[in-house]
């Protein structure tokens, strides 16, 4: 089988950068998932892209049933409600990837579908998002980062046909021989650089002139250091290439931040709440995050006017 079509579930900064990367190669063969009202604004607005409008077919669940990939670009909050739907889209054949911040996104979407359907992946892009609109700087994005999981043959060659789908488009191809550990890396790079900006609103820059803000975020990655050791997975490397940021713009705003500026729900359930229950899962205290994890909560109620 090779991969002909492609639909993508979400299309903020994540999604958003597949549309860009496939749109020339696959015209009309790549689509987006939606429905209800959601479907009829993204027909309507469409999305601009670093200043480029894209008007890709909008398609429900039922109609992208042909998808032979299927790209899972949602925010955490919103994966949940999005299983029955990738239900009613996922044929034996299907490859899925969900390049997601977090580290069980994979385990969530296996568990509904079959785990045996998904090539582990994550990204690396620094991007903004105001309504419709989406920009980053395609020349400091990396891109995807991919792997196989298992020592297995349907592994290998569905590594092989993403491979072969994005070998002549703009999308980065990173391949990691162990995936597991360049997701816990990013994980450990969120929860430490997103986190501590958006309780303080500040930009990139303050983890380099604050001791105060640098000091946090190390106290939050030690955390999930130990949490990813109890699991197996050595993330301690410090000067690992995979858990540094390859933003430079000291103004930059990460999505936390972006999300609360704009009044909007985070992921903090994602980064903080998951390693939270990770670590009472392995009996490693997790206090710093459980901190961090209030203080965003309450600054939710805060923009949703409760308190």
């Amino acid at each position: 089988m090779s991969i002909e079509k492609v639909a993508i579930v979400g299309a903020g900064a994540v999604g958003a950068y597949f549309i860009a990367g496939l749109s020339e190669k696959l015209g009309n063969n790549l689509c987006l998932v939606a429905k209800g009202e959601r479907k009829l604004r993204l027909e309507q607005q469409g999305l601009i892209i670093n200043e480029k409008n894209y008007e890709l077919p909008v398609k429900t669940p039922e109609e992208a049933k042909d998808a032979d990939l299927i790209i899972v670009a949602v925010k955490y909050g919103a994966l949940q409600g999005i299983l029955e739907d990738l239900k009613t889209m996922v044929r034996p054949e299907t490859i899925i990837i969900s390049p997601m911040n977090g580290v069980d996104s994979e385990e969530i979407i296996g568990n509904a579908v079959g785990i045996e359907h998904l090539v582990y992946t994550m990204i690396k892009i620094s991007a903004e998002r105001i309504e419709n609109k989406i920009a980053y700087d395609p020349k400091v994005t990396p891109g995807l980062y991919y792997g196989a999981v298992k020592d297995e043959n349907q592994q290998h060659f569905m590594v092989k046909e993403l491979e072969t789908l994005f070998a002549d488009t703009p999308v980065g191809m990173n391949f990691c021989t162990d995936i597991l550990q360049a997701i816990w890396y990013k994980y450990a790079l969120n929860i430490s650089r997103n986190l501590p900006q958006a309780m303080i609103g500040v930009g990139f820059g303050a983890y380099f002139t604050s001791e105060y803000v640098i000091r946090l975020s190390e106290m939050l990655c030690d955390e999930v250091v130990a949490v990813a050791k109890a699991k197996g997975i050595d993330i301690s490397d410090r000067n690992n290439a995979m858990g540094k940021n390859v933003v430079i713009n000291p103004k930059a705003r990460f999505s936390t931040l972006q999300d609360l500026d704009a009044k909007r729900h985070t992921e903090i359930d994602m980064f903080s709440g998951t390693l939270i229950r990770l670590g009472k899962e392995l009996g490693v205290p997790t206090p710093y995050n459980e901190v961090v994890y209030l203080t965003i909560k309450a600054l939710e109620e805060k923009n949703d006017g409760k308190i």
